[in-house]
């Protein structure tokens, strides 16, 4: 079962990516966008850090800043092996 938390920030960036950003943003001026960005850093790092690093990327995303291809960073063994724990938990509450 997913991080309720994290659902609903996918959520939100799904419907800016559909409902908003075609009718307002020209470009992005990094490589994934923005918004994909966020997504992939939600999926790869959880909640805190992934907001962390999608809210570092917003504030770069300007015409000071940088553009091109900036991927999101992977996560550290440890994290890995932090994260990976913690969907063991998980799977044997549920199951």
């Amino acid at each position: 079962m997913e991080n309720p938390v994290k659902w609903i920030l996918k959520k939100l960036i799904r419907v800016y990516q559909l409902g908003i950003s075609p009718r307002v943003a020209d470009h992005c001026r990094f490589t994934p966008t923005c918004s994909n960005y966020a997504l992939e850093a939600l999926e790869k790092h959880g909640v805190i850090k992934g907001c962390g690093l999608a809210i570092w990327r917003l504030l770069r995303c300007n015409p000071f800043g940088g553009k091109g291809y900036d991927p999101v960073p992977e996560p550290s063994e440890r994290r890995k092996a932090r994260l990976m724990r913690r969907e063991e938990r998980k799977k044997e509450k549920q199951g």
